[in-house]
């Protein structure tokens, strides 16, 4: 892949940087994300090339203090709300997208947005954020429970999967004592009438 397409830094040098910034098994996850996300650009009419470049960066403020994270937000002028604020889990995407056009380049709004809303999802998302999304969810080394599904069920239809998605995290979060957020309370809304079929 040619990343310089998108940022200003070669494929090589793009994994040397998330090895430095993630553990072994963070970059391996980034690695599948990447894969995933190619499979399901081509699968439902998204730029391939963009998918694999996306999921790969999608998570290089993961494994970064939670403290350096909301720094990277905070000298963005970026103020996030109260529920995001609540939820650490969040912060990485917020941060990840503001690293990503900082320190990498990158200037392709639709990959930004994709690394922006990889947790969270949004209502109204484009078709390379949702790809993003999804791929992360169902990335080949997750095993939480109905992972096996949720991807099979993304492999037949994007739009299942994300209902499907979506409603587990909501579920998850709630269990853990999370608010969901705008953003996830978004996409919840829009797809709330997109029927399971299997």
């Amino acid at each position: 892949m040619d990343t310089k397409k998108f940022c200003r830094f070669s494929e090589e040098e793009i994994k040397t940087v998330l090895k430095k910034r993630m553990n072994e098994h963070r970059y391996e996850h980034s690695l599948n994300v990447a894969e995933r996300a190619v499979f399901l650009a081509e699968k439902n009419g998204a730029d391939a090339e963009k998918a694999r470049f996306a999921g790969l960066i999608h998570d290089i403020c993961k494994g970064i203090p939670k403290e350096e994270q909301l720094e990277i937000i905070k000298n963005a002028g970026i103020e996030l709300d109260e529920d995001t604020l609540k939820s650490p889990a969040l912060w990485h995407s917020v941060a990840g997208a503001v690293y990503c056009e900082h320190e990498l380049g990158v200037t392709d709004k639709d990959v930004l947005n994709a690394v922006r809303y990889h947790t969270s999802g949004r209502g109204n998302m484009s078709i390379l954020e949702k790809v993003v999304y999804m791929a992360d969810l169902t990335s080949a080394e997750r095993n939480y429970p109905d992972a096996e599904y949720t991807r099979n069920l993304t492999d037949k239809s994007l739009d299942e999967g994300i209902a499907y998605g979506v409603r587990w995290i909501a579920s998850d979060l709630e269990k853990r004592g999370f608010p969901k957020g705008k953003d996830t309370e978004a996409l919840l809304k829009e797809y709330e009438n997109v029927t399971i079929t299997e």
